[in-house]
């Protein structure tokens, strides 16, 4: 049931924004990365960041978002364990997030977003190269990337238990394994 092809289709097929295909593709990349550091399943975690959103732009205000999309996966057969992920990026759901996966969802999800948004304020555009410091300096701005929420951003990595700036550095690592996918 679980295999990429499926899971961008799905993605796809909500989803026409290609901002928000590369948002998508952004926090799968992060997933996988921490899968692969904590010995989890690298294909369900990078389905998760390929789906945390996918129902964001049929539904975009809470709590149609993400609660609309996990019935949705539910009716396609996603197991619960994605699903309640999913759902527990949203503070709005009420479903504190209890495992591996739903904290590591969580951390990435903004700071993906954040990360992208240096990356294109970069002269060349490029993710090649970015270190934390740049990223840090850019959340004590509060007038860039405005609608990115410092406080998940902080949040997250407390929540996942990890330095922010290894978590900024793993994160510009895994989307730097995909800057063409991403575009940057």
């Amino acid at each position: 049931m679980l295999n990429r092809e499926s899971a961008l289709e799905l993605l796809r097929e909500y989803t026409k924004n290609e901002s928000l295909i590369k948002h998508a593709l952004a926090v799968e990349a992060c997933l996988r990365s921490y899968a692969g550091k904590y010995g989890e399943d690298v294909e369900k975690w990078g389905i998760v960041g390929l789906l945390h959103d996918f129902d964001y732009e049929m539904f975009p205000n809470p709590p149609d978002h993400p609660e609309k999309g996990a019935l949705i996966l539910t009716e396609k057969g996603y197991p619960d364990d994605v699903v309640y992920a999913i759902r527990s990026h949203a503070d709005w759901t009420n479903c504190p997030r209890r495992s591996q996966l739903d904290k590591t969802l969580f951390a990435c999800d903004e700071l993906a977003g954040f990360i992208t948004a240096v990356a294109l304020v970069r002269p060349d555009k490029r993710i090649k190269g970015m270190e934390s410091r740049s990223v840090r300096k850019k959340l004590k701005d509060k007038a860039f990337a405005r609608a990115v929420s410092r406080e998940d951003i902080f949040k997250g990595a407390q929540e996942l238990g990890v330095d922010l700036d290894q978590h900024i550095d793993c994160c510009i690592r895994a989307m730097e394994s995909a800057a063409e996918q991403l575009g940057l």
